[in-house]
């Protein structure tokens, strides 16, 4: 007659290894063993002369020091001098040549008593003790392969050095398979039923793995919640061993629940930062559309992206009218005010402080309004801001400033107000996008010295301006890249007031490309390309023009040193610009990979045409120093001019957040 056990698996017995079944003997009961029978004397009635029962096992076997003998399945043999020394051992497994050996050897070393106090020396005793503990744990890992037929032997030994070697033989046996398996009651799913069945990839011939069964009812929970039933109930799988068959048969039992619709939304929670109506424009379903628990999850963390959540929970609870589901959506506000600070150092730049201060809910709903001040060697600048995000429909942010700036350099010197506003779709770090946007307008009364004229002019522009942007980003990630492209465009058509009315168009295109060359080692490249056309250099306001040179530019040059300059031999902008970029960054094993090493050759030059002829290119070239952290790389590059220009600098430094592109 056959042996059969039945279990549920990945249940019982090594719960302890994240779901692995465990063994059979622990799944049933021994229906052979008999009940313990009832004392035959009443308890208070004790013979004070009857012998004591023998000692209980403590667990722990006594080591004979005449034999140098150490326990285990086998009872070995092992050249030990004295059984109660502590020294140091090894662990070596056996036998395992023909099942997945790497996996197998993950779990047990993840688990194992044995590894885990394997550089603490211990007696004889103590070794044995683990390595009956482990050879249990290995017997239950191979069950969960499904070799339920395993025999695991230990024996422990000393080598010509002292030190003690753990062996575990192991003979796992045949595979068990699957004889039948049985999904029921997804026939109430109707046209659906079948693309359940195949969410739950687990047939007959398949070897019984817990693993598997465990990641296919995790699987058939995903799609069943996807097709629009969240009122599903899946059960455990059960699992019936046939030891003389070497063979088993699964049951697995699903109420579908039936299909549901989207219903209203509800917001739970005590002083919730936003109501039902901004976390239905935040969510991507409308109510009537079928349920799906993937638009859930994405809900969920769209509202603690938000930062005016610390956690959210969104639930889906019976509607008000049949067939609907409705969110039930508790949110738990989050601080809302935030005082950040910058600190910062650039050659051309100097020395910059920023300092501000944030409520990123005061203008309801998402209105973060931003108090911002900077003060630096070369920049001086005060102004307020406000970035409503999801304002309108998701991920579009609602922009206004409104700010005065007083900036210092060698190209120009320019006090400005201004007043600005715009639309733009953004990315983030948790979804990035690759298509953004922005459009908007700028209105500027900037006074500047104009060095086209001479170094002691200065002239007031009155400018407005309509700048949009259109960028595709096919990077694989937003801080550090590391294979992809990038292609932006800007393009911003300027009406200007100074001597008279005229008007001009500022365009540019910036491109970047990402390249893994081995497992350590990026290649990296950017192209910058750009003019304005519709007026002459001079008449163009000196903060409108282009400049090149810096951190973000031709590293090895000033902050917008390179290009044309004046009798005084500084740089006066122009109206073109061609800038290139190449760099490679390799990743350092030290430290967990965590530094890198960035050669860079950089090249680039302004021109008074229109277009640039590519004439006349300044190199620089360096090396520079990453560190990346949780929240992105840190950069030190360090670079100098490869055919500099007078007065340039011989060596250039930038310290910034994030890749130069």
């Amino acid at each position: 007659m056959a042996s059969l056990f039945q279990c549920r698996l990945g249940f019982v017995a090594l719960a302890f290894l994240s779901g692995l079944a465990g063994q059979d003997s622990a799944c049933a009961q021994d229906m052979a063993s008999p009940p313990q029978q009832p004392p035959t004397w009443p308890p208070d009635m004790l013979d004070p002369d009857s012998p004591l029962a023998p000692m209980q096992d403590i667990g722990v076997d006594w080591p004979e020091m005449d034999k140098d003998v150490v326990s285990g399945a086998t009872e070995s043999a092992a050249s030990v001098t004295d059984a109660g020394e502590e020294r140091r051992y090894k662990v070596v497994i056996e036998g395992l040549e023909k099942v997945d050996r790497l996996r197998l050897t993950q779990r047990f070393d993840q688990f194992s008593v044995l590894r885990a106090a394997e550089k603490k020396p211990a007696n004889v005793a103590q070794v044995s003790r683990r390595a009956r503990e482990d050879a249990d744990l290995l017997d239950g890992i191979l069950r969960a392969e499904g070799y339920y037929d395993a025999v695991i032997d230990t024996r422990v030994e000393a080598d010509p050095s002292g030190m003690l070697i753990v062996t575990l033989t192991a003979a796992p046996g045949p595979l068990y398979r699957f004889a039948d398996v049985t999904v029921t009651g997804l026939e109430s799913a109707g046209e659906k039923a079948r693309e359940l069945r195949d969410a739950f990839p687990v047939d007959p011939r398949d070897p019984v793995n817990a693993d598997d069964v465990n990641a296919a009812q995790s699987t058939l929970k995903a799609v069943i919640g996807r097709e629009g039933f969240p009122f599903a109930k899946i059960g455990e799988p059960e699992v019936v061993i046939d030891h003389d068959t070497r063979s088993a048969t699964l049951n697995l039992t699903v109420e579908p629940g039936g299909a549901q619709r989207f219903g209203a939304i509800r917001v739970l929670g005590d002083n919730p930062p936003f109501g039902a109506k901004h976390v239905g424009r935040i969510a991507r379903f409308k109510a009537g559309e079928a349920y799906s628990d993937g638009r859930i999850e994405d809900l969920r963390r769209a509202l603690v992206a938000t930062g005016l959540v610390s956690s959210a929970k969104v639930e889906p609870v019976p509607g008000a009218e049949p067939g609907t589901v409705d969110m039930a959506v508790t949110l738990e506000p989050a601080p809302v005010r935030t005082i950040a600070g910058e600190i910062g150092y650039g050659t051309g730049e100097g020395f910059r402080l920023e300092a501000s201060w944030t409520h990123r809910n005061l203008v309801r709903p998402e209105g973060a309004v931003t108090v911002r001040g900077i003060v630096g060697t070369r920049e001086q600048y005060a102004g307020v801001s406000l970035r409503q995000s999801n304002f309108g429909t998701r991920d579009q942010v609602l922009n206004a400033r409104l700010g005065f700036s007083n900036i210092n350099r060698s190209a120009f010197k320019a006090r400005t107000f201004e007043i600005a506003g715009g639309i733009e779709r953004q990315t983030n770090i948790i979804w990035q996008k690759k298509w953004v946007w922005s459009g908007g307008f700028e209105l500027l009364a900037s006074n500047e010295r104009d060095l086209v004229v001479g170094p002691a002019a200065r002239k007031t522009f009155l400018i407005g301006a309509l700048p949009g942007t259109l960028n595709y980003d096919g990077s694989d990630s937003l801080l550090d890249p590391t294979r992809g492209f990038r292609l932006g465009g800007r393009i911003s058509p300027e009406l200007s007031l100074q001597a008279g009315t005229f008007g001009y168009v500022r365009a540019q295109i910036d491109g970047s490309y990402y390249q893994p060359v081995g497992s350590s080692v990026v290649v990296a490249g950017r192209v910058r390309l750009g003019s304005i056309a519709g007026a002459s250099a001079d008449r163009i306001a000196p903060s409108r023009r282009f400049y090149s040179g810096g951190g973000g530019s031709v590293r090895g040059f000033g902050f917008q040193a390179i290009g044309p300059r004046d009798v005084n031999n500084d740089p006066v902008g122009g109206r073109s610009i061609a800038e290139f970029a190449l760099e490679a960054r390799v990743r350092l094993k030290a430290f967990g990979g965590a530094f890198a090493i960035v050669p860079f050759v950089d090249a680039g030059n302004i021109y008074s045409a229109a277009l640039p002829d590519f004439t006349g290119l300044r190199f620089g070239a360096g090396v520079g120093a990453r560190y990346h952290s949780s929240f992105g790389p840190i950069r030190i590059d360090v670079g100098t001019p490869i055919n500099p220009q007078p007065g340039d600098s011989r060596v250039t430094v930038f310290v910034s957040l994030g890749q130069a592109f």
